[in-house]
């Protein structure tokens, strides 16, 4: 396993990697920069906690189904505000994310 500098929305980490597996390594932090930048861009999430949670569930949902049409990015106002209301709700009153 090799140790590896990266940087994911502007913070660096050191991460371990896989032998051989490196284009695949980077492609991946490569995927979640992206995932957390664009919602962060969108402007109304700024806990990087919760940018973690929602671009993992936006990640996640992709990989379920490779032969579904990609759906509607977690971004959308109304689908934002129902997965963080959803989040919330299960996390209850003392795990709430903000």
């Amino acid at each position: 396993m090799n140790q590896v500098e990266v940087q994911i929305m502007g913070q660096s980490y050191i991460l371990g990697c896989p032998l051989g597996a490196e284009e695949r390594f980077q492609s991946a932090v490569r995927k979640v920069d992206s995932a957390m930048c664009s919602i962060r861009d969108a402007g109304k999430i700024k806990a990087r906690d919760r940018i973690a949670v929602l671009a993992a569930l936006n990640l996640a949902f992709e990989l379920s189904d490779f032969s579904a049409v990609p759906s509607e990015p977690v971004t959308s106002n109304h689908n934002l505000n129902n997965l963080l209301h959803r989040l919330d709700t299960a996390l209850g009153h003392d795990g709430h994310l903000l």
